[in-house]
């Protein structure tokens, strides 16, 4: 039955005004909706980012939210210019080079959002 119906992903914001001007200044991504506590972020899909305040934002160690991209170097290379840091991970099953971690199946590179959520754009091999 929920395979006929959009999708949207929550993410926790400690501070919301600080949340919405990083998507707007590092990720070019506009709310389409705001409320009090909430702002709802659209994208070129049917896909919704909802980002609500709580004191709990930054507390997952996975990632939250992720992006798939034709062009992984270049959508690097893109939000590099902005200002985006990508993490560098080295544990057992992943590690990264320059901020990308290949595996048999797609090559993904991992950022922190201003809230100290984990975001991830990947691109498939």
């Amino acid at each position: 039955m929920l395979e006929k119906f959009p999708i949207y992903a929550v993410l926790p914001a400690s501070d919301l005004q600080r949340a919405t001007e990083w998507f707007r200044d590092k990720l070019e991504l506009e709310p389409e909706e705001t409320g009090d506590g909430y702002a709802v972020f659209g994208t070129n899909s049917a896909a919704k980012i909802q980002i609500y305040e709580t004191p709990n934002a930054g507390t997952a160690q996975n990632t939250a939210l992720g992006w798939s991209t034709d062009d992984l170097d270049g959508t690097m290379a893109h939000l590099r210019e902005r200002g985006v840091v990508f993490e560098d991970y080295d544990f057992p099953g992943l590690k990264t080079e320059n901020g990308v971690a290949t595996s048999p199946r797609d090559r993904a590179a991992w950022f922190l959002d201003s809230e100290g959520n984990i975001l991830c754009v990947s691109q498939r091999l």
